[in-house]
Formats: C-alpha cells, structure tokens, sequence
C-alpha cells in the first residue's frame, strides 16, 4: 500500500467514527400504528390516572417521565407522546434554546407565542431534540399539537406551503426514530398529508361541522382520535361511532374525566 492510499484509508476510518450514527429508518409495517376505532385516554393536566381501562394513552411528553411510560407499557397499553410543535411554551425546559426571532404572538394560552414555522432551519433541530426526548422515554407516537399556524394571526406571514413544508419535517422527525405521528387538525391539508401521518387528532369536529374533513384518514383505514368539549356524546356519538372514529367528551383542561363513546 502507497502512502496516499493508506493516509486515505486512515481518514476514512476517522471520519466514519466520529460521524453521528444514524437515526434507525425502519420500514412502516414495524411502527406501531393507533387501530381505527380504539378507545384511547387522552390525559395533558393533572395526577395521571392510570386506571382508564383503554389500550392507548396520550400524554404530555415533558411531565411525563420514562418510568410513567414503562408503567403504562407493563400494563399493555401504547403511549402517544404529546408535543408542541407549534407554539413556543415559557414553561418548558428547552424554552431558552428558541430564538427570539421565530417568537410571533401570542396564541392565547398563557405563556405561549406562536413559532415562525418558515424557519425550519432553525427549529428543525429544535424539534428533533424534543422528538429524541419521546424516543428516549419509550413512547410509542407523537401527537404534535398547533400544526396550523397558518391559518392563525401568528405575526409571519405564513402560508399553506410552508404548513406542509413544516408538517412533512415533523412526520419525518417521527419516522426516522421509529414512532408514528399524528396530524393535529390542520383539516384543509387532510389530502395532502394523509399519506404522510400515521393517524389524526382532533378536536370539536361536529361543533364546527368539520368532520367530513377527516374521511381520507378513516378511508385509508387510519385512526381518527376525536374529542368534543361542548357537544353532548348523545348527539355525537352514533355519528362519530359510523365514521369510525375514535372518539370521547372531555373538558377543555383535558385532565383524567372523560366520558367515551
């Protein structure tokens, strides 16, 4: 061996060390996936009650940790991880690593100011390190929440291009780590994005007379996870039940209450 090849050969093997290993790709058949139609417990507020005879979970990704998630786990249930991907939160650890310039106004929850989603330089990294969170606690999904912002007063100029560009990064942040993602609302990009999301979630679809908006996910045989606030399980349920829907009432502060269809 000459001496540039073996000085190349040496570099090579250096630089193949100190690369980052590679987040796993694995094939969509080996991600777990919401069934249409499971019941679920949807839980962002309050003590966990782990009591909710139901096979998956949704729960805060930051207040939980990976005991709580191994817990759910032992007993048989899947845990969906929530996440804001939309908004930024004063209240969470990583608050200080968004910069000031993708901060837009506030959404109206306390604490809250809406994300630049045009940035994805920027907050892609953000995300990827929350979605590492989800993965290191041994959850199963993502819900990602506020993955509309564009149809919102967000203070950028945003448009429905840059929603699906943004939308697209979070699906894929989900899959290169193995999980399955939701698509929160965001129903006028249902047809595009369906093939990109693993299930849906949604909020008060009869109480805005929306829910046809979801049948491409229900077509494709994908869970619709759907509560309303408002509107009695009476009047939504047997709807919600033909649709396929997965669906429940819960108060607007989503603790443990929840009265299933």
């Amino acid at each position: 061996m000459t001496r540039l090849p073996a000085l190349l050969f040496v570099l090579a093997v250096l630089t193949a060390c100190s690369a980052p290993a590679p987040h796993p790709d694995p094939r969509p058949g080996e991600r777990w996936r919401p069934a249409q139609g499971t019941t679920w417990q949807w839980q962002l507020d309050g003590r966990l009650d782990f009591g909710v005879d139901v096979p998956v979970y949704d729960i805060d990704g930051f207040e939980n940790d990976a005991a709580t998630v191994r817990r759910l786990h032992d007993a048989g249930r899947k845990v969906i991880c929530y996440l804001n991907a939309g908004a930024w939160e004063s209240f969470r650890p990583d608050h200080r690593d968004f910069p000031a310039a993708v901060l837009g106004r506030p959404n109206g929850w306390p604490g809250e100011r809406w994300l630049d989603i045009r940035r994805v330089d920027v907050l892609r990294p953000l995300m990827a390190k929350r979605f590492d969170l989800c993965r290191a606690k041994g959850f199963d999904a993502v819900e990602p929440d506020l993955m509309d912002g564009y149809l919102n007063d967000t203070g950028f100029p945003l448009t429905a291009r840059h929603q699906l560009t943004y939308n697209r990064m979070l699906a894929e942040l989900g899959h290169e780590r193995g999980m399955s993602v939701g698509l929160k609302n965001d129903l006028p990009q249902i047809p595009q994005l369906v093939g990109d999301f693993d299930f849906a979630v949604n909020e008060e679809c009869f109480q805005y007379d929306e829910c046809a908006a979801l049948k491409p996910f229900a077509d494709a045989g994908k869970a619709v996870l759907h509560v309303e606030y408002a509107v009695p399980p009476a009047e939504f349920c047997p709807r919600a039940r033909a649709l396929g829907f997965s669906s429940m009432a819960k108060r607007l502060d989503l603790g443990a209450w929840r009265r299933p269809c």
